[in-house]
């Protein structure tokens, strides 16, 4: 189980994360979102962490030059985009990326999947009208599409998870990686640090659980 911390606004939160078993870290280019990072501090916070964990950087329907600012200062491994941006968008900056997709109630989310063939995996997220994300909201988890529908696709899942419901989250939902902002913090853009290693614990203990039910049915 794969775990993504996003919304990472200082070295000392960037450090804790890893610290703590996160495999990447989110950075929110983003600015009406208060977890917004400026373009000097993610490139410090780019410094202070290991290259081994994967830098990613969140974009909402940002103007293409935006993007390209962000990248020839800061040296992400995965861009990740959180708006209404189509395929030709997301993939003209040459670089290796996620697509969030809001579970409306009316969508198909094997068709809306379907619509980014190029993209390395796809972040389930809960929907509120007009937010982009980070509402702290959850969806309903057995809407997931399962192993016969993914199409070998990568799913993330999001929205609303927290230490307390996340182990619920993966059983029901069996992703490949978790994602969560909010619900590690102690205020917007603050993480705290029992949370944070909480969730971590939570996500992976779930997963092994699982594995050791699969062995006892075999």
């Amino acid at each position: 189980m794969r775990v993504k911390i996003c919304g990472i606004t200082s070295i000392e939160d960037a450090l804790l994360a890893v610290d703590a078993g996160a495999d990447a870290l989110g950075l929110v280019f983003y600015p009406p979102s208060p977890r917004n990072v400026a373009v000097e501090q993610a490139a410090e916070i780019a410094r202070a962490v290991s290259p081994f964990v994967v830098l990613t950087g969140l974009f909402v329907d940002a103007h293409p030059q935006q993007v390209e600012q962000v990248l020839a200062q800061v040296p992400l491994n995965l861009l990740q985009f959180h708006g209404d941006e189509a395929a030709p968008y997301c993939r003209q900056f040459h670089r290796p990326y996620i697509k969030a997709i809001r579970m409306r109630p009316e969508l198909n989310p094997v068709e809306a999947m379907a619509a980014y063939p190029d993209a390395r995996g796809v972040l389930l997220d809960a929907y509120r009208k007009g937010v982009p994300g980070g509402t702290g909201d959850t969806f309903d988890w057995q809407r997931v599409p399962q192993a016969g529908a993914r199409n070998n696709r990568h799913i993330i899942l999001a929205g609303g998870l927290t230490p307390d419901n996340v182990a619920e989250a993966v059983l029901a939902a069996r992703p490949q990686a978790v994602d969560v902002s909010g619900g590690v913090e102690s205020a917007p853009g603050c993480k705290d640090p029992q949370k944070v290693r909480a969730f971590i614990r939570a996500a992976r203990s779930a997963v092994a659980a699982q594995n050791l039910h699969k062995e006892f049915e075999q």
